[in-house]
């Protein structure tokens, strides 16, 4: 186990934490359907209409696939995202870690160690879901904490985070 205090992990290629980042090519099983990465299985959830989910699902890399999902017009973007995007996000969380052993160990493996997904370039997204120099909300790192937290007592402990903008 990990006595560092902070752990930070931004490309897929980086070893060992790069499995952490959504971009990490690793299959998953979520909602009866297989996906490329778990990027692919969050952004699935984001398209209103199936031909821009289809659209969403064909792009070349998930890098690729979460810029495009990224842009996508205010009506093309299913109802009510932006509150049940941590929801979802938790649960293509649970789906990667609980099919893979490998990648549970290595969540398991950071002990108490805060986890921080480090951007470089400084937008809107990159402050939501990880920190540009120190600032942002960091929601995969805390949402990885607490699947952490759930996998080492054996249940959930998700409790609902309000929607962060």
């Amino acid at each position: 186990m990990l006595s560092e205090t902070e752990i930070r992990f931004y490309r897929a290629s980086e070893k060992p934490f790069g499995a952490f980042s959504n971009l990490y090519r690793r299959e998953i099983e979520f909602e009866g359907e297989v996906f490329a990465t778990s990027e692919h299985a969050y952004q699935a959830g984001k398209a209103r209409k199936p031909e821009v989910r289809k659209w969403l699902m064909q792009a070349p890399s998930p890098a690729l696939l979460a810029m495009a999902a990224h842009g996508l017009y205010y009506w093309d973007v299913a109802p009510g995202w932006s509150k049940t995007k941590f929801d979802r996000m938790r649960g293509v969380l649970r789906a990667k870690f609980t099919q893979h052993g490998d990648l549970m160990a290595l969540l398991l493996s950071t002990g108490d160690a805060r986890l921080v997904e480090c951007a470089t370039a400084d937008n809107e997204v990159n402050r939501l879901w990880g920190e540009v120099n120190g600032i942002g909300k960091n929601m995969l790192g805390v949402l990885l904490m607490e699947l952490r937290g759930e996998l080492r007592s054996g249940g959930p402990k998700w409790d609902t985070l309000e929607a962060a903008e």
